[in-house]
């Protein structure tokens, strides 16, 4: 059986950088709170209708976030509902890494 090489390219770690989005920075931070949220659900054991009430959302909006839309939520929103769901978000700022060549970049990360 002959087998092709498919050429591969590595990404940047950010999907929406690498399609080439103007606001790709923005949207790799939404989409990492969203999950972030939509875990936190799920770990409460919350119906959409139940995160909606603690959310004060509509149950159509929380169906939006935790199938992955979040479009016309700021991320500043969204941070509002990880504390609404007792999910302290904490921002640190610090210089880049020298050598490394690129602009600052923004991460989530789930404490231990």
């Amino acid at each position: 059986m002959k087998t092709e090489k498919i050429p591969v390219t590595e990404g940047s770690g950010n999907v929406f950088r690498d399609l080439g989005l103007p606001d790709a920075d923005d949207l790799q931070l939404k989409a990492e709170l969203v999950r972030q949220l939509c875990s936190r659900i799920k770990a409460l054991r919350l119906t959409q209708v139940e995160a909606g009430k603690r959310l004060a959302l509509k149950q159509p909006d929380v169906s939006k976030l935790v199938n992955g839309r979040h479009t016309g939520f700021s991320a500043d929103r969204l941070i509002a509902l990880l504390n609404a769901l007792e999910i302290d978000v904490e921002i640190i700022l610090r210089p880049p890494h020298k050598g490394r060549g690129q602009r600052g970049t923004v991460r989530v990360r789930q404490a231990v």
